[in-house]
């Protein structure tokens, strides 16, 4: 690894925690295209490498801080949800890696786009 590549790694990491933590994104909003973008990756591998970085130690931390300061967290449901999380990443990974990058890369940007116009005209 070159210095350039580190300081990529680690800027795409930042600005993935930071807005993590502010608004709940990071993985598929912001490194996956960084990713993209700044180091050339191409869809599946910004995308395994997303995933591989939001192991449950990180996301953990940023909840926890949440519900100390105020924003209770229903651990329940979030165990719950986790659970099939996982089951449910298992299998869409399965259909990812199946279809060809240019589809994927199409999809992935389609779904942020019709998420962003919808967050953008809601109330």
């Amino acid at each position: 690894m070159n210095t350039t590549l580190i300081a990529s790694l680690i800027i795409i990491g930042l600005l993935a925690g930071i807005l993590s933590g502010f608004m709940g994104v990071g993985g598929g909003v912001i490194m996956v295209p960084l990713m993209i973008i700044l180091l050339g990756f191409n869809q599946h591998q910004a995308q395994g490498l997303s995933l591989a970085v939001l192991a449950v130690p990180v996301t953990f931390i940023a909840a926890y801080t949440y519900h100390v300061n105020g924003s209770p967290i229903n651990w329940k449901y979030a165990i719950l949800i986790a659970s099939f999380f996982v089951i449910g990443g298992y299998i869409g990974s399965k259909f990812a890696v199946a279809i060809p990058q240019n589809i994927l890369k199409k999809i992935f940007a389609v779904i942020l786009v019709v998420a962003a116009v919808k967050m953008f005209f809601s109330k």
